[in-house]
């Protein structure tokens, strides 16, 4: 098989949104640093939104991006909370991976800490083919062609050869 078609992991974002600035979100931003072992960055609201008390360029979620072995470390920590069942409509047409986690105790080996609380997560995985790069790239920068772009197809198979994914909409 070439080389430059396969399917690989460019990274894996993981959020917490809290909803809301102080001391709720200082414990979801320890949260992520104790599980993944990455400082995590905070995320602000766009807009104004006085039903639900945000206010714009408020901070009210945090998230952590990761790459490499970290990425697919926490792929499999998190999919193994849900039991590594996942729909085939949470990947969109280019191939990227979406699920969300209702409370992260369901992750093997973490335990409930009253002082911490309950969190949920969402995990979003961004995968690509080698290459990739000339799209990003600030000179001659150029567009991916449609023979070399990722598929769902090839995205679900991937999670099933290397993460053991079952789909439970196609049962």
């Amino acid at each position: 098989m070439n080389p430059m078609n396969e399917v690989i992991i460019s990274k894996a974002t993981i959020n917490i949104g809290v909803g809301e600035a102080g001391e709720k979100l200082s414990r979801a931003i320890n949260l992520l640093e104790d599980m993944f072992g990455q400082k995590p960055v905070k995320t602000f609201s766009k807009v104004t939104n006085p039903e639900f008390g945000i206010r714009k360029r408020q901070p009210i979620a945090c998230k952590v991006t990761l790459r490499g072995e970290k990425a697919v470390y926490a792929i499999k920590t998190v999919l193994s909370g849900i039991n590594n069942n996942i729909k085939s409509t949470q990947f969109d047409d280019i191939g990227n991976l979406s699920f969300g986690i209702a409370e992260h105790i369901d992750i093997p080996g973490v335990k409930y800490d009253p002082e911490v609380g309950i969190f949920g997560m969402n995990v979003s995985v961004t995968f690509e083919k080698p290459g990739y790069r000339i799209n990003k790239r600030k000179i001659q920068n150029k567009r991916i062609p449609k023979r070399h772009r990722i598929s769902k197809e090839e995205t679900m198979k991937y999670m099933v050869d290397h993460f053991n994914v079952n789909y439970v909409d196609l049962e």
